[in-house]
């Protein structure tokens, strides 16, 4: 019995001194309280145990949206990393033909898509046929006048976004040619180009069906479509 009582005093003397060894402890305090609850017997309503239960009951609420509100928060600053990663990229090309290569390679890369379409409407180009540009069809694509509008609203008498995430829609063949097969979902973000310019139209696919969605917020790609038109103007003189 002496010995046993040793540990038993150091216990007890250690939470005296630092009662908080039990309050931190929620599977401690938890069957204390249960205890109670039998030496209390089942026809007594305990209402500071159902108090309690319920501050518990909040409190673990409260962790899973703290928990969540963080994890929000760290996955918008590696986006907000990733687009100016990507705009810095694009601004250190010197020329028209680097600044669109750079696009579908180091750019795709840096923003984890597949891929990434400049489309450009042109009056040379017809519904069936258009002229190809040498060195870029991997990012170039030439359409008819009409088609960036028709593509972004589906030919619904909508109003268009500066922004649309979806999933991908009709006629992605024409611009992602034979990989319209695997791409499930893009942002589509329309281009001005200026005064007496045709629409363009810049198409980051994605072979994830979740990674661009309506509910997505669109500040990020609104202000990389800002940096992307001032550069073409830039370059289009």
């Amino acid at each position: 019995m002496g010995e046993r009582a040793e540990p038993l005093q150091d216990w007890r003397e250690r939470v005296l001194s630092d009662p908080d060894l039990i309050l931190d402890d929620r599977d401690v305090m938890r069957a204390l309280i249960t205890a109670n609850d039998r030496q209390m017997g089942g026809n007594i309503v305990d209402m500071r145990g159902i108090a309690m239960e319920r501050l518990e009951n909040r409190l673990d609420r409260l962790e899973d949206t703290h928990r969540s509100v963080i994890a929000a928060a760290y996955e918008n600053l590696a986006g907000t990393n990733q687009v100016h990663r990507a705009i810095l990229k694009l601004l250190e090309q010197r020329d028209f033909e680097a600044f669109l290569k750079v696009l579908g390679t180091d750019v795709a890369a840096i923003l984890r898509v597949d891929r990434i379409r400049l489309v450009l409407e042109s009056a040379e180009a017809s519904a069936d046929a258009a002229p190809k540009v040498q060195k870029l069809e991997d990012v170039l694509t030439v359409v008819s006048p009409g088609f960036v509008d028709h593509y972004l609203t589906g030919g619904r008498n909508i109003p268009d976004r500066a922004v649309t995430l979806r999933q991908v829609g009709d006629g992605s063949d024409r611009i992602y040619g034979e990989a319209a097969d695997w791409i499930a979902s893009e942002a589509l973000l329309k281009l001005d180009l200026g005064q007496g310019r045709l629409p363009a139209l810049l198409v980051i696919g994605s072979e994830d069906p979740h990674q661009f969605r309506p509910s997505q917020g669109t500040d990020l790609l609104s202000f990389f479509t800002g940096v992307f038109e001032r550069s073409m103007k830039r370059f289009l003189g």
